[in-house]
C-alpha cells in the first residue's frame, strides 16, 4: 500500500482501503486526464480483483474531497483530473491528448462586468493540432 498516498486520503478524510488506495495511487500520479473506464482498466491489471463500481465510488468521492477535478470536455466525455489549481486544457484534436494550460498563460477578461452572473470559476477549453513546437515552446 503506498504509505503517502494512504496518508493523503486520510488528511482529506477518505479512509484508505486497499482498494481506494489502489485507484488513488494512479489517478492522482498520472499526467494524463483518464476516463473512469481508463482507470479501471489500469488499476484492474495490478488490482484484479477491484469493481468497477468501486473504481467509480472512489473516483467521484475523491472529486467531493477535492484530491480530483470531474471534468466535462466534449459532450459525453468525462474525464478526471489530479490538477486541482486553476488551470486550462488544450485537446489534441489529431491524438485526443489533454494538456494542461497554466492559468497565466489565456487572458478572459471582463468576467466580472457579466451581468446578473455571479461566476464563481471558468476554465478555456481549445481544440486544436499541436504544431511542430515543443510542449514549453
Amino acid at each position: 500500500m503506498d504509505l503517502r498516498v494512504s496518508e493523503r486520503l486520510r488528511r482529506a478524510g477518505v479512509q484508505p482501503s486497499a482498494q481506494r488506495t489502489a485507484v488513488a495511487s494512479y489517478v492522482l500520479h498520472t499526467e494524463s486526464h483518464p476516463s473512469a473506464d481508463q482507470v479501471f482498466a489500469r488499476v484492474r491489471a495490478s488490482f484484479p480483483m477491484i469493481s468497477r463500481a468501486t473504481v467509480y465510488n472512489t473516483l467521484n468521492l475523491l472529486v467531493r474531497k477535492g484530491l480530483l477535478r470531474q471534468l466535462v470536455l466534449a459532450e459525453g466525455k468525462v474525464v478526471f483530473d489530479p490538477n486541482v489549481a486553476a488551470h486550462h486544457h488544450f485537446i489534441d484534436e489529431a491524438t485526443g491528448a489533454i494538456e494542461d494550460v497554466p492559468w497565466e498563460a489565456v487572458e478572459v477578461r471582463r468576467v466580472e462586468d457579466l451581468k446578473g452572473l455571479d461566476v464563481r470559476e471558468y476554465q478555456v477549453v481549445m481544440r486544436g493540432r499541436r504544431s511542430g513546437r515543443s510542449r514549453k515552446g
